[in-house]
């Protein structure tokens, strides 16, 4: 039995449960994401995450219109090759896709990228054999990421956030 810590968003409060590997994650829809999907191959009896990030999980499979199998979306930094600043140590990631074909995969991964949903969906390059999506707590946290942005992109970027920061500094 896992203890699954949750912050609701709309009360601004942690909310705690005590669920099976078998059963659903909470608030989670028509049971398609069970406690054992969400915890892969941790070992941690505490998993957390938040109730925006498993409505974005409801919406994203609504979108996709089939079962989406997950590999893991909570991972401790110790249990895996992922650093503190992971989305996974957060509950807020996914790892999906790694046992559908790879036509199916690139669907699973445009429909991610399209569902509006997602904070960021990791580059097909960066990710080959599965499709990563997360829900990041803030527009910040771009900067850490690895990009396959073009040159173009990246100006945009660089402006958006140069333009941000020199709002803040007087001269």
């Amino acid at each position: 039995m896992a203890k699954i810590k949750v912050y609701n968003n709309d009360t601004n409060r942690m909310e705690t449960y005590y669920r099976g590997e078998k059963e659903a994650m909470p608030y989670v829809t028509n049971r398609t994401l069970t406690v054992g999907e969400f915890r892969g191959s941790s070992k941690s009896p505490t998993l957390w995450t938040e109730k925006r990030c498993m409505q974005a999980w409801n919406s994203q499979r609504y979108a996709f219109g089939a079962p989406i199998p997950v590999g893991y979306a909570f991972k401790r930094p110790w249990e895996g090759g992922h650093s503190n600043f992971s989305q996974h140590y957060a509950g807020l990631a996914f790892d999906a896709g790694q046992t559908l074909t790879v036509a199916r995969r690139a669907q699973l991964y445009t429909s991610a990228l399209n569902s509006n949903v997602w904070s960021y969906v990791e580059p097909k390059s960066l990710t080959p054999t599965w499709v990563h999506f997360d829900k990041r707590r803030r527009d910040s946290s771009l900067l850490n990421r690895r990009f396959s942005y073009n040159q173009e992109q990246f100006k945009r970027l660089i402006c958006t956030y140069s333009a941000r920061l020199f709002k803040y500094i007087r001269i």
